[in-house]
């Protein structure tokens, strides 16, 4: 993935994010993605693995529900060959990487991760 591929879907992605627009956000997803995230274990429960477009849609739509001011503010792009790091700040200021692997166009496997020990990495109500 070049730089500017990158850059074009982190850009895409945060407006998504950041109108609380899941149909476009899931545009880039594969039907069988996995997305490993702390904040997932905390919204519902188990393992933090998320299976499959329907169940991520599901995960996220939870977290809007339980965050209405999210909001993310994009620091850096980090441009790898089927990879990218999306390196943000979200609404309580706390920094993320969101770390996403593409097979072709769609992205088949996420992780976000987190900077500190903040046991509500998301703000999570």
């Amino acid at each position: 993935m070049d730089h500017r591929a990158a850059q074009e879907f982190a850009d895409h992605w945060a407006k998504a994010w950041n109108a609380h627009d899941l149909d476009a956000l899931m545009t880039h997803f594969a039907d069988d993605v996995t997305f490993r995230s702390p904040v997932a274990v905390q919204v519902i429960g188990g393992d933090g693995v998320i299976r499959g477009k329907e169940a991520l849609r599901a995960y996220w739509a939870e977290g809007l529900r339980r965050i209405p001011d999210l909001r993310f503010e994009v620091l850096g792009v980090y441009a790898g060959l089927d990879a990218l790091v999306i390196n943000y700040r979200n609404q309580k200021g706390g920094l993320v990487n969101e770390v996403l692997v593409f097979d072709g166009p769609l992205v088949v496997e996420g992780y976000g991760t987190y900077l500190g020990d903040d046991p509500n990495p998301a703000g999570a109500r």
